[in-house]
């Protein structure tokens, strides 16, 4: 008989809770971008203190809700959808913004949405089948913090035009590297009836 071992490497308890630290910290990075793009209009399309603030505070919340999560053992259902959920309507929101201000081009974000949208469907699959969401996979993380150094170089540094395109195709890389990685991740669930957290 073959014994299914969990594909996290360990297992770790997921609770039904809602309103955690974990989660708060999560559900306010999803609402950086709108103050950002009023900040940027409101100041001639200049970058200023505050907008570095909430953007240096939208890196390092991706990484404090994690944080939380398991020290305060709040690792739940809601965060494993909320956490991911809130880096894609941020960037979506912060890349369609930059591509409107013509600092990004629109393929690229097109290629972002339409890989977010097939991690959305093997997520919801996955749900759908098992019963729970899968977290999220380290190089999904990765790719996220290299989009986030992208259009922070694309959005302040323009004029840096190697590194900015260096940035881009680095993201690329990154974004269909952590997709396969869900792939795999998504065969191993559904096909395999592999256990996960």
């Amino acid at each position: 008989m073959n014994e299914v071992t969990n594909i996290d490497g360990k297992i770790i308890p997921v609770k039904k809770d809602v309103l955690t630290l974990a989660n708060s910290i999560s559900l306010s990075r999803a609402l950086i971008a709108i103050p950002v793009l009023i900040l940027h209009q409101a100041s001639g399309k200049e970058a200023n203190w505050l907008i570095v603030a909430l953007i240096g505070y939208a890196f390092i919340s991706d990484y404090l809700d994690g944080y939380f999560a398991r020290k305060f053992n709040q690792v739940t259902e809601f965060g494993k959808v909320v956490d991911p959920l809130a880096d894609k309507v941020c960037a979506i929101i912060l890349f369609l913004y930059a591509v409107l201000i013509g600092v990004i081009p629109l393929f690229f974000f097109v290629i972002m949405v339409a890989r977010d949208l097939l991690l959305l469907t093997g997520s919801l699959l996955i749900k759908r089948k098992r019963g729970k969401y899968a977290m999220s996979v380290i190089s999904g993380k990765v790719a996220v913090n290299a989009l986030a150094l992208y259009w922070i170089a694309a959005f302040f540094f323009p004029h840096r035009e190697q590194t900015v395109e260096f940035l881009m195709w680095l993201s690329l890389i990154l974004m269909f590297y952590s997709l396969g990685s869900y792939v795999h991740r998504y065969i191993l669930i559904q096909r395999k009836g592999a256990e996960y957290n």
